[in-house]
């Protein structure tokens, strides 16, 4: 017997090749974070680079803006299910970053920390070779507040808590440090593609 109606519709091709495995596709941009939004003027923003305790490199915002800016038009995964595609980024590539400061990759672990105090943990080797950057605006404008403004890290191959909103420094570290939700139960890496959602996944 066949019937009209009942059959569960699939996504076309092209999306299903672009969705990871229990995600869904959305329009909007939805706002979740960790606690409140801080508001972080341009005047009292600074972006710090640490290796293990040690500053090596410091840029205010002015000083920031005028380094290489990279686009970046990329998919982004939420751990909570949701995936945003074609997504428009202009910031500064964590490989321009290091490059300015003088330094190469210079230990195998990054703690990423923000302004409210949040961290996140990333292998180095996801930041370099094109593949992150510290956003400053976000389709043509600059990050809102609910979206990590005025910047935020931008790791797109990963879960997007990776992506640390309200950024001011990357820490270069030897061991892989739980941040915030990793020291929570979440993954210590966050591969959408394999579903890395929480510690024992």
């Amino acid at each position: 017997m066949a019937t009209r109606g009942f059959g569960s519709r699939q996504p076309p091709r092209e999306t299903s090749e672009r969705l990871p495995p229990g995600q869904y596709l959305t329009e909007d941009f939805p706002v979740l974070s960790a606690g409140p939004t801080p508001r972080v003027k341009t005047e009292d923003w600074s972006f710090t680079l640490k290796v293990g305790p040690k500053p090596v490199a410091k840029w205010n915002w002015d000083e920031f803006g005028r380094l290489p800016i990279s686009r970046m038009t990329r998919d982004i995964h939420c751990v909570t299910a949701w995936s945003k595609f074609g997504t428009s980024w202009e910031g500064v590539l964590v490989d321009d970053i290091l490059a300015e400061a003088g330094i190469e990759t210079p230990k195998p672990y990054t703690l990423a920390h923000s302004f409210d105090g949040y961290t996140t943990n990333v292998p180095t080797a996801d930041l370099v070779g094109g593949k992150a950057m510290v956003a400053i605006r976000y389709e043509g404008e600059p990050i809102s507040a609910d979206h990590g403004g005025p910047a935020r890290l931008l790791v797109p191959h990963l879960y997007f808590w990776k992506s640390a909103k309200w950024i001011d420094g990357l820490q270069f570290i030897e061991q892989d440090t739980g941040g915030f939700w990793e020291l929570r139960g979440y993954h210590i890496y966050g591969d959408p593609w394999r579903e890395q959602r929480y510690t024992d996944d």
